[in-house]
């Protein structure tokens, strides 16, 4: 579904069309677009070029890998991300590897690589829900994640599907405009309002 944002000012049509949907199509991602996706959060900004991410990843391919990590969500997230063919957990490494010391930027890099990885998906035609709902202990421990690690989203990535499948309250999600904050909302310059 073709939803582009209703911008106040001029942005680039990629910025534009991204969006996080609700409506997946159970085609598998590619190998090839998932590992440009990567690539594209690869080369991200991150403080002391630390790149303090790591991307746990279940496709469609493994079920019994891809329903473990389905389990780590929220009922709500559940109900529609079991369409989508991917599921990740975004991680932030909350300390530096060169000096040991805890590393506070961590969850900003991650979050600028999955931006990354969002438009890069968006560019080749897939859609990606990024998601705070969802059990982080478990994602942890389904993960065997180490240490100094956290658990920071799940994104849900597949190809945009029909929305005529979701429930009465998530079909008017996925059809309804979109609508942000203004500027002025969030805009200050140079001091606090």
């Amino acid at each position: 579904m073709d939803k582009p944002a209703p911008t106040d000012h001029p942005i680039h049509e990629l910025l534009a069309a991204r969006w996080s949907p609700v409506a997946f199509a159970e085609t598998p991602v590619s190998d090839h677009d998932l590992a440009s996706c990567f690539e594209a959060a690869r080369w991200s900004a991150s403080c002391f070029n630390a790149q303090p991410w790591a991307f746990l990843v279940a496709t469609s391919a493994d079920p019994e890998r891809r329903a473990a990590f389905q389990e780590c969500l929220v009922p709500g997230n559940q109900e529609w991300a079991g369409r989508a063919p991917v599921l990740i957990f975004a991680v932030a490494m909350t300390r530096f590897a060169h000096n040991d010391k805890p590393n506070r930027w961590a969850a900003y890099d991650v979050g600028q690589a999955m931006a990354t990885f969002a438009l890069e998906a968006t560019s080749r035609g897939l859609a990606v829900h990024q998601m705070g709902g969802f059990d982080a202990d478990r994602a942890a421990a389904v993960c065997g994640l180490p240490e100094h690690t956290q658990v920071m989203a799940a994104v849900a990535v597949g190809h945009p599907g029909s929305a005529d499948g979701l429930s009465e309250k998530l079909r008017g999600r996925e059809t309804g405009p979109r609508a942000r904050k203004a500027q002025a909302d969030f805009v200050f310059h140079g001091r606090w309002p």
